[in-house]
C-alpha cells in the first residue's frame, strides 16, 4: 500500500523503492513562493535517512504547468525588498537551499514536467539527475527580463547540461524552448506525449528500483563529484548578486512592467 507524507502543498507518495513528490499550489501558475520553496526543501531533506527508496519523481501540477517559476507576488518577497540587508541575504538563500537539498538526494531523481517550466522551476528541474517532458511542453527563463539575475546555482547546472552557448540563449536572450528543442539541447532525456511524463518518468524510476540500490546511489554519487566539483565555487554568490540587482532601477522596471502588463523601458540604472 502507498504511503503519503505532507510538507503543505508538497505531498510524496511512497510505492516501494519509488518516491512521488507532488507539488501543487492549488492552481495553473503553480508558482514558487519562499514558502513552497521551504516545503520542497524539506520534502527532499525526508529522504536523508532513507535507505529504501531508490528514485524520487518530482511532478508539478500534472494537468497544467511544472511551474511558473518565482511567485514576484510573494508577500515574503516583498517583505524581504524592504527588510535589513541581513535578513534580506537570508531570504534570498531560500531558494538555493532548497535546490542544493534536491541536488543532494542520493537517490536517482527524475523531474516529470508538463506545460512551462519558467525561472526557478527551470532551476529546480536542473538539479535532478534526469528530466521527462511532455512534447508540448515549454522552457523559458525570464529573469533578465525583470531585471534580476538567475541565482539558485542554476548557472552551473545549466552549463553542464546544455553548454555555455545554449545558456547564454536560455538565459541571457531568454528564449522560449519548446521540449522537443530542449531534448535537442541536452536539458530534456526523454519525451512523452502530453499529459503522460508522470508515466514516462515512473517508467524510469521503476527500473532504477529494480536495481541495487546501493551501487544506484555510489554510482551517482561518484558522476556528481566528478561533474559538479566546482560549481558552489562559481555560484556561491548568486544570491548576493541578486540582491545587488533587486536594488536597480532596471529591477523595478522589469517588475513594474511585468505586473502592468507593458513592455519594460531599461536604463540601465
Amino acid at each position: 500500500m502507498a504511503e503519503t507524507q505532507r510538507f503543505g502543498d508538497v505531498a510524496i507518495e511512497r510505492r516501494g523503492r519509488v518516491a512521488i513528490v507532488r507539488f501543487d499550489r492549488g492552481d495553473r501558475a503553480n508558482a514558487l513562493s519562499l514558502e513552497a520553496c521551504r516545503q520542497l526543501t524539506q520534502a527532499a531533506r525526508s529522504f536523508e535517512n532513507d535507505c529504501e527508496v531508490s528514485a524520487v519523481v518530482l511532478v508539478g501540477n500534472a494537468q497544467n504547468n511544472f511551474s511558473n517559476g518565482a511567485d514576484l507576488k510573494d508577500p515574503d518577497l516583498a517583505r524581504a525588498r524592504s527588510a535589513s540587508l541581513a535578513e534580506r541575504r537570508l531570504l534570498m538563500q531560500t531558494g538555493g537551499r532548497m535546490c542544493r537539498a534536491w541536488e543532494e538526494i542520493e537517490a536517482l531523481t527524475i523531474a516529470a514536467i508538463e506545460g512551462w517550466c519558467v525561472g526557478g522551476g527551470a532551476a529546480l528541474a536542473a538539479t535532478c539527475d534526469l528530466r521527462v517532458a511532455a512534447d508540448d511542453a515549454m522552457f523559458y527563463v525570464p529573469e533578465i527580463e525583470r531585471g534580476m539575475n538567475l541565482s539558485w546555482g542554476a548557472v552551473p547546472r545549466l552549463v553542464h547540461l546544455i553548454g555555455p552557448a545554449k545558456t547564454k540563449r536560455l538565459v541571457i536572450l531568454s528564449e522560449k524552448v519548446p521540449a522537443k528543442r530542449a531534448a535537442e539541447w541536452g536539458f530534456v532525456d526523454e519525451l512523452s506525449a502530453p499529459g503522460a511524463s508522470l508515466a514516462a518518468a515512473l517508467a524510469l524510476a521503476e527500473r532504477a528500483a529494480s536495481l541495487p540500490p546501493v551501487q544506484i546511489r555510489m554510482i551517482k554519487q561518484a558522476i556528481n563529484a566528478a561533474a559538479f566539483a566546482l560549481d558552489r565555487a562559481v555560484s556561491h554568490a548568486d544570491f548576493d548578486q541578486f540582491s545587488l540587482a533587486a536594488s536597480s532601477g532596471d529591477f523595478q522596471e522589469g517588475l513594474a512592467s511585468f505586473l502592468e502588463g507593458r513592455p519594460p523601458r531599461y536604463t540601465g540604472a
